[in-house]
């Protein structure tokens, strides 16, 4: 897609589907419908994308762990290696982009960089990586370092990480395979050239082994929330994933991201910001609390206390259920920026008791729940989308795959009449459906090199 043809294209709705395992709520597993063994199960993510696909979205998501990093004693763990899980994703569906976090933190350019452009011709041009540091210690020493290198420095090393891949999957030109049978002439050397990269964290000649992708180079993806954050979005990113827990905080968030991705040089529209949103539906409000209530008193309190104290980088001694959070708490140094920032102001703004605070979040997790019925979801992202507080949503449904099937059966028909979502897929690339431009090939490379 050109990037005239992009700017003329009417603004639509994105969704994108966060296979969280059972769910994004702790306790989805303990559902009579629910499979506890479906974490590690091809045949639920496969079903899964299959229901998103039913619904025209736009991608499934994959986060991913280097390490244990939850209280596995309770719930289901990230297990299956993404890229190789939506290999098989991309085998049983035709449309739905395939996104995948690989961490920039234990993984070489050179590997991810050729690891995502094979499943981008795998699946015909419907490849994203989500680009993540990784900050936990476990991970950390997995990869037999004693703890994780400081905020300021991941993020150093994931700028020019995240630029020597781009810059490999650009080291073919669009037309250097040639495989001229009568001339015997198979690829035009000349138009695959080594990127010659000398960073201060990587030494990279390439070029990569394989040719140019369908997409041109897969799709950026990243999760801006701190400064560093938000800096390697706007250089990079041409999606974004934020945790904002109110339309002001997400209006905000979007204006300062595409200010200074404008300011890089990049058009206003370069990076699509999809706010994390998590759905409770039933038929009534009433019906819908009463579900959000059942799943989180599944929850063991002192799973989702320790919960909770991680995301705000303290104790779980300093919390008390019944009393507010702690007067003073401050950014963790190598914590998760955005979920701190998220969570703990939702708490403030409400006045939350931290067992109020859980209850709302639907189990301690730092993203955006909504409790209602289609009709009230439909109206929470048509507000938030027609008045610039997101250009789309990454659903985190409370149990899965019930849950995305509630949403594609009733809220996707709503946001299709209110015309603001596709009926049809208009194309068959990731690129295609997020309104992307195509990359201009090897200009990355020449300037890495």
């Amino acid at each position: 897609m050109s990037a005239s043809l992009a700017s003329r294209r009417p603004r639509r709705l994105h969704l994108n589907i966060n296979i969280l395992h059972s769910g994004f709520v702790p306790s989805a597993w303990r559902l009579p419908e629910s499979d506890p063994g479906a974490f590690a199960d091809v045949r639920h993510y496969i079903r899964v994308a299959q229901i998103a696909e039913a619904g025209k979205l736009d991608a499934v998501f994959l986060a991913d762990n280097a390490a244990i990093v939850d209280q596995i004693h309770f719930r289901p763990i990230t297990a299956l290696e993404p890229t190789v899980l939506l290999a098989s994703i991309a085998a049983a569906t035709t449309h739905i982009g395939l996104i995948g976090t690989a961490s920039t933190s234990y993984n070489e350019p050179y590997n991810i960089a050729r690891r995502f452009a094979t499943l981008d011709h795998v699946s015909a041009g419907r490849a994203g990586w989500n680009v993540v540091t990784t900050a936990d210690a476990p991970s950390a020493r997995n990869f037999g370092r004693d703890a994780a290198p400081d905020h300021a420095q991941r993020y150093a090393r994931a700028s020019e990480f995240t630029a020597v891949v781009k810059a490999l999957w650009d080291s073919w030109e669009d037309d250097a395979f040639v495989g001229d049978k009568t001339s015997g002439r198979f690829v035009d050397p000349g138009k695959v050239l080594p990127i010659a990269h000398h960073g201060e964290h990587f030494s990279v000649q390439g070029p990569l082994n394989l040719p140019r992708s369908p997409q041109g180079h897969p799709v950026v993806v990243q999760a801006g929330g701190s400064a560093d954050g938000r800096e390697l979005a706007a250089r990079h990113a041409e999606a974004v994933f934020s945790a904002s827990q109110s339309f002001e905080e997400s209006l905000a968030y979007g204006r300062e991201l595409k200010s200074r991705a404008q300011a890089l040089g990049r058009g206003p529209d370069a990076v699509q910001v999809l706010a994390g949103l998590t759905t409770i539906i039933g038929a009534t409000e009433a019906q819908a609390r009463r579900r959000r209530d059942e799943l989180v008193d599944l929850i063991p309190w002192d799973y989702s206390l320790t919960r909770l104290a991680g995301t705000l980088g303290i104790a779980p001694d300093r919390l008390k259920l019944d009393e507010r959070l702690p007067a003073s708490l401050a950014l963790p140094a190598n914590g998760n920026h955005t979920f701190f920032n998220a969570t703990l102001a939702l708490a403030r703004r409400q006045g939350y008791s931290a067992r109020e605070l859980i209850r709302e979040l639907a189990g301690g997790g730092g993203h955006r729940v909504i409790v209602g019925t289609p009709e009230q979801i439909a109206d929470d992202i048509e507000h938030w989308f027609r008045h610039g507080a997101a250009d789309g949503f990454n659903l985190m449904p409370d149990a899965l795959p019930g849950g995305l099937q509630d949403f594609v059966d009733g809220v996707v028909p709503i946001l299709q009449r209110r015309g603001i979502f596709r009926t049809e897929y208009e194309g068959s690339t990731l690129r295609g459906h997020l309104g992307l431009a195509r990359p201009q090939g090897r200009q990355n490379a020449r300037e890495a090199a």
